[in-house]
């Protein structure tokens, strides 16, 4: 009747899980019963759940970046624990099956549930803005990917309690994600987790795409655009050309373990490099999808914090388009160790060097961008100088890999850890935490706590030098990765300086949610009532901060780059005397819906429960035909309204500048 399902599923003889459940259930419990006390279901449903506005959207994503965040590093911790305390002499406190798991989880929340959806929030809630659009160009496919993400991510979590995670690395080691060495579900959770949040992902760059291109205002071409619109195009490329790799390469996975294909065994003609080929033929793009947008918010942070235009828009332009072509021809670096001929070799490593050209292109013009401005230290301006510092290490020793003798003796030691963590921390989630502090105030409406946000910003960073300098160190003492104990005095000293490093990331963590809280309870102090706080230069600090649901009463003109800066040099336009209604997209719980169907489909494969995937998969089917009927989709917001919100907002206005 249940398929796998027993009660032995449950992880009881386990106590690290057992507490970790307890503190969830109870976390989970107190939440519900906060959100009934103070009567929140109706808000929350109305204007969250339902909602197809871009902004609502892209904050959701946020806040389950956040929340993944947590989880991930709890397993960070704990492997950096384990590996501090398993030195010579001593098993440390995780057994290899659990380290295993903990280990596999932590690539995947990072990439798939942290620095996936916390790029896709900011590209949602901003790319809109910065080109003058009312929405995205399908704002229910758009809510759509954000629930079908949810359920990649409640699914990683389910796992904890019910079942187990992959144990095969986190992008599945083969042949030991087969069905002979995994019996288990953990491989069957891995895989519909990211067959989930992928497709959604796909979709939003499908989305992203269309609507730069269609939806930009008048007098906007395309070298008008924002630089972080434009790094965004170029990423929802990559993500449109990628992520169809990573679906087909998990489906025929899905067909291997489920109806004995042999896509990937030793046997009848299967090959295990085939999967690692489509992998990383997904894997290394996926890496350009990440960092991409976030060079693009340190283009906006420049200009606007050294007061002046950003230095070679053109060449910024050039750069992003090469990245974006090259991240296709570097995949196969990969191989390196793997037995590739001299020919593969020379040529990939030399594509990789190459892409390093772009970016240093790109880190020379936010240097002269802030060479003789009057550069002002707020916290979107640090993380953008930690960046430079990080990220230049953490290129160099990517291009070293690059080198293919180098790399034999280093791929598979804690320098090629410390590498990517050196890139995708310093790169990109450094990146996304100077967009959160400086789109923070037009998102909400007030500013975030300065002083907070400094010692945050300063764990961070201390942390990270901490965590990952002493780990390619190891690499070049011959330490291997996936190792969960080891017999080596001499690497211990190193592995609890890099312990050390992860408590101060936590501290940064921790301070980043105080911070949050801080902000939240002073707000009434720090309110930005004039939407345009740092007196920035693209378009989307011309609409009141939080910007109204339909974003632009009057579809803004962009007839030069930095519209907004051009037109505040010149004095901002009267209001009109009339407003026009405009067409806006209705609220619907069709997404929501649809997802918890997908949710019960995917679970019940995960555990054979045949019963119960039919009855989802017909429900999901129902679902989707029922919306094709419902001709209610839109309205329009009369002129009245408008005329009314406007009226609101100026008068805020008028009242700041008196």
């Amino acid at each position: 009747m249940l398929g796998k399902l027993t009660w032995e599923a449950v992880p009881l003889h386990e106590p690290i899980v057992v507490v970790t459940l307890a503190a969830m259930v109870l976390g989970g419990l107190a939440l519900l019963g906060a959100v009934t006390y103070f009567k929140l279901w109706g808000p929350l449903w109305r204007d969250w759940f339902t909602t197809v506005d871009h902004k609502k959207i892209g904050i959701m994503y946020v806040v389950v970046a956040l929340v993944m965040l947590v989880r991930g590093f709890a397993d960070a911790l704990m492997m950096r624990a384990q590996l501090a305390a398993a030195g010579p002499g001593s098993d440390g406190f995780l057994p290899p099956e659990h380290y295993d798991q903990i280990f596999t989880a932590h690539g995947v929340i990072m990439i798939f549930f942290v620095a996936t959806p916390f790029v896709v929030g900011l590209m949602n809630i901003i790319v809109p803005l910065q080109i003058g659009a009312r929405d995205m160009a399908f704002p229910f496919l758009n809510a759509f990917s954000f629930w079908i993400f949810v359920v990649g991510a409640a699914l990683m979590m389910i796992s904890l309690g019910v079942g187990e995670f992959a144990m095969t690395g986190w992008v599945a080691y083969p042949p030991l994600s087969g069905i002979e060495f995994s019996p288990g579900v953990g491989v069957d959770y891995y895989i519909w987790a990211l067959q989930a949040s992928g497709i959604g992902t796909l979709l939003t760059g499908v989305n992203l795409f269309i609507t730069i291109l269609r939806m930009r205002a008048p007098g906007m071409t395309l070298m008008k655009m924002p630089v972080f619109t434009w790094t965004v195009l170029v990423t929802s490329v990559i993500i449109i050309a990628a992520f169809p790799i990573l679906t087909v390469a998990l489906g025929a996975l899905t067909l291997d373990r489920y109806l004995d294909f042999n896509f990937y065994t030793n046997t009848l003609g299967g090959n295990p490099m085939m999967y690692v080929n489509l992998v990383w033929a997904w894997g290394h793009p996926e890496v350009y999808i990440l960092v991409l947008p976030a060079f693009g918010i340190f283009s906006e942070v420049t200009a606007t914090f050294a007061r002046k235009k950003l230095f070679g828009y053109k060449s910024m332009v050039g750069a992003t388009l090469a990245i974006g072509i090259l991240s296709f021809i570097v995949w196969l670096h990969h191989f390196f160790t793997m037995g590739s001929g001299a020919s593969v070799n020379a040529f990939f490593g030399i594509m990789t060097m190459i892409i390093a050209i772009p970016t240093g292109v790109k880190i020379f013009t936010w240097l002269f961008t802030m060479y003789g401005g009057r550069v002002e230290f707020s916290v979107p301006m640090l993380w953008t100088i930690a960046f430079l510092v990080t990220f230049t290490i953490g290129g160099m020793t990517g291009v070293l890999l690059a080198i293919p003798g180098a790399d034999f003796l280093l791929h598979n030691s804690l320098f090629l850890v410390a590498h990517f963590h050196n890139t995708i921390i310093g790169g990109a989630l450094f990146g996304y935490l100077a967009g959160f502090a400086y789109w923070f105030p037009k998102v909400f409406g007030f500013t975030l706590n300065e002083r907070l946000g400094k010692w945050s910003f300063a764990c961070w960073v201390i942390g990270f030098y901490l965590a990952f300098m002493p780990l390619y160190m190891l690499g070049f003492m011959g330490m291997t990765r996936r190792m969960n104990q080891y017999d080596n005095p001499a690497w211990t000293p190193y592995l609890i300086a890099a312990f050390i490093g992860a408590l101060f990331v936590f501290a940064g963590i921790i301070l980043m949610l105080v911070q949050i809280y801080v902000s939240v309870r002073d707000r009434k102090r720090n309110l930005d009532l004039t939407g345009d706080p740092w007196n920035a230069r693209t378009l989307e600090w011309a609409t009141p901060s939080p910007p109204p649901f339909y974003n632009f009463a009057v579809v803004p003109k962009a007839d030069e780059l930095d519209a907004f800066h051009e037109a505040k040099k010149r004095g901002l336009p009267p209001p009109p005397k009339k407003y026009a209604p405009i067409h806006m997209p209705k609220n619907t719980g069709v997404p929501l819906i649809l997802n918890i169907w997908i949710l019960v489909l995917c679970f019940a494969l995960v555990w054979h429960i045949w019963w119960m995937a039919a009855v989802s998969f017909i429900a999901m089917i129902v679902t989707l035909i029922v919306r094709s009927y419902d001709e209610d989709v839109d309205y329009y917001v009369s002129s009245e309204e408008v005329a009314r919100t406007e009226a609101a907002n100026l008068a805020k206005l008028k009242e700041v500048r008196a």
